[in-house]
């Protein structure tokens, strides 16, 4: 929100990247192999970040190698007037402390500024998730509209089985290719966060929705043989066009099927990995193996689902303890 009384800061026209940019955006998808939409964001962060500097020292007003801990901060400031939530002035940030450690990596710099620039306090927030009641309804009703035998139907179940059952992240779920099931080992190849590979299980109820769905997968490659758009054969989940499915494809036919839950809860496909990752920590389930399955870099992420293992805990406590 903005401060109290003051006027709302109005964004400034954009002006064209600086060299140095772009030469850090080729380094991420070159070098550090981010991917695309990772590269965008850090696109969108570092060009306001220098769209503001030029607002308030001239286009040619300033130099990298210039700027001080009072210009970010001073930008930071500029995020909140607009009106960015807390996470998002953070991300701008982190944004501009990633892109002058590889300037003073490169020794365009003598020093980073940002480092010793406090981020924002984040609130610690817990994920929407669906309690193992919802969950059994959800998949339930998939099934359900699956019987229908149409290829959407069909295929929608086997992408919240492969969602439930494994922990995927949106991006993960659309980049699968054939060759990374392995449905008689039951497990997935996916590729996460900075296109590092894991090999998460599959669950017995997301073999067979995927076996039920790649037979109708083969029946559209077949029908669109003849078709003068060449269909994606690499891919598994695929449109009715033969396309890889886009990622608001997918968002899409999940929050349809999630709103037969609960309609209005804000629910998504990130909510499945949540699910999934709740459900494994209330079970007992090791929290560094509940890390390894979900591909995070480090166990303080994964830590949040342990929010319901508390309840599991008082539980056995109550059940257990003779004075309790």
């Amino acid at each position: 929100m903005n401060d109290e009384g003051a006027p709302p800061e109005l964004a400034v026209p954009e002006t064209a990247l600086p060299a140095e940019i772009d030469e850090f955006l080729v380094h991420l998808a070159k070098e550090r192999d981010l991917s695309p939409n990772t590269v965008s964001a850090y696109r969108r962060d570092l060009r306001e970040f220098s769209t503001w500097l030029a607002s308030t020292h001239g286009i040619d007003g300033w130099r990298w190698n210039e700027l001080g801990r009072t210009d970010i901060r001073g930008f930071m400031a500029h995020c909140t007037r607009r009106g960015l939530a807390k996470r998002s002035v953070a991300r701008q940030l982190s944004a501009v402390r990633s892109f002058y450690r590889w300037m003073h990596r490169d020794e365009r710099v003598d020093v980073n500024p940002a480092r010793a620039v406090k981020s924002p306090r984040l609130p610690r927030t817990l994920p929407a998730y669906l309690d193992k009641r919802q969950a059994d309804t959800l998949l339930e009703h998939a099934a359900t509209r699956a019987q229908s035998l149409e290829f959407t139907d069909v295929r929608n179940v086997a992408m919240l089985e492969l969602f439930y059952s494994s922990g995927l992240r949106l991006s993960e779920l659309r980049g699968i290719d054939l060759g990374d099931l392995d449905l008689v080992a039951q497990q997935v190849k996916v590729r996460g966060k900075g296109r590092k590979e894991r090999i998460v299980p599959l669950g017995d109820h997301a073999q067979r929705a995927l076996r039920n769905y790649l037979v109708k997968r083969d029946a559209l490659l077949a029908k669109l043989k003849d078709s003068t758009k060449k269909p994606a054969r690499g891919a598994v989940f695929l449109s009715e066009r033969g396309g890889r499915m886009s990622p608001r494809a997918i968002q899409h036919a999940v929050v349809q099927l999630l709103s037969a839950v609960d309609e209005g809860a804000g629910l998504s496909t990130h909510s499945l990995r949540h699910s999934f990752a709740t459900h494994l920590v209330d079970g007992g389930a090791d929290l560094r193996a509940v890390q390894e399955l979900l591909g995070h870099a480090s166990i303080s992420t994964t830590q949040i689902y342990t929010h319901t293992s508390v309840e599991r805990l008082k539980k056995v406590y109550r059940q257990a303890h003779p004075r309790a």
